[in-house]
């Protein structure tokens, strides 16, 4: 007598490897360090972030709380997000405010049409890891978005100033992190490294995550500086006489600082559509939409250096 055997597919989908690999890298942090932090602007990625870290913990809450570094150069409709997805979470929210560390003379704010905050992020970050003891950051940032941050560690050491030496990083043999350090020390944990834009995507469709709705097409007042369509409205990008402002429909491929972060034309509305969008293109967001990467061609890799995210 014959029997027939079912067999079962084990198989997991590429999003779910992903995920399984970001819970385990959450899990083994808080594990590993006593004051960790999540960093959240209420972009995409940090969205995503925190997603997993509730699967991470779940049925307890999230045991760190998240941090947004402002520069207070915002998009409004992030901060209302923001504000709004951290109360429905129950997480604790820390606010590094960039315009404290200017009133208080830690940073000098620049001067000129392109000036930006971007960079002062920096001071302001170091400052509120010392000041709240965070010996560990989770951030969002994905090895596919630009060079400096591909060659980056998932654990990335920072020494006593919040400095990061790309020559002198740690090994990472089968996914077994070192996570000694000294008090003073603190390392950067990216749980994203091995996600790309699309995946960023996929996720946020399958989750079916809420977004700020600048990731979606809509109409905005912009100008065009160095073949980037910059916010006109919100006046943080200082526009000149000769920038005539237009009215464009457009979208966000990543949030920043106002006064840097650049628009793409685009017409999707919905998810699907922004993941049809991002599978055809191929240039990076940040190197279609970042002006602050494009001061020279190790920008980033200098910042970070400095201790930049």
């Amino acid at each position: 007598m014959s029997q027939t055997v079912q067999r079962c597919d084990y198989l997991l989908s590429q999003l779910d490897v992903l995920e399984a690999e970001s819970i385990h890298i959450f899990r083994e942090v808080a594990a590993e360090f006593e004051r960790p932090v999540l960093l959240f602007s209420g972009g995409k990625d940090s969205i995503v972030m925190l997603r997993l870290a509730q699967k991470a913990f779940w049925p307890a809450p999230i045991p760190f709380p998240v941090m947004h570094v402002d520069t207070g150069h915002n998009f409004p409709e992030v901060i209302e997000f923001r504000d709004r997805r951290v109360a429905q979470t129950g997480v604790r929210l820390v606010i590094a405010s960039v315009q404290d560390s200017i009133d208080s003379g830690r940073v000098v704010e620049q001067k000129g049409r392109r000036a930006s905050r971007n960079r002062l992020q920096t001071t302001t970050l170091l400052d509120a890891i010392e000041e709240h003891q965070f010996d560990a950051a989770f951030g969002g940032a994905r090895r596919d978005e630009e060079k400096a941050r591909a060659k980056e560690r998932v654990v990335s050491f920072r020494d006593e100033f919040g400095q990061w030496d790309p020559k002198n990083q740690r090994p990472e043999l089968w996914n077994l992190f070192n996570t000694k350090i000294v008090q003073g020390e603190h390392v950067r944990v990216f749980p994203l490294s091995n996600w790309t834009e699309l995946d960023i995507w996929d996720y946020v469709r399958r989750e079916e995550l809420e977004l700020p709705s600048i990731y979606f097409a809509h109409t905005r007042q912009v100008f065009e500086r160095d073949g980037l369509l910059l916010d006109a409205e919100t006046g943080f990008a200082n526009r000149g006489d000769d920038e005539p402002a237009f009215e464009a429909t457009v979208r966000y491929r990543t949030v920043g600082d106002a006064s840097c972060t650049g628009a793409v034309k685009s017409s999707a509305t919905t998810l699907d559509e922004v993941v049809e969008e991002i599978a055809a293109t191929r240039i990076t967001e940040r190197g279609q939409t970042r002006a602050d990467d494009r001061t020279s061609e190790a920008a980033m890799e200098d910042r970070k250096k400095e201790g930049y995210f």
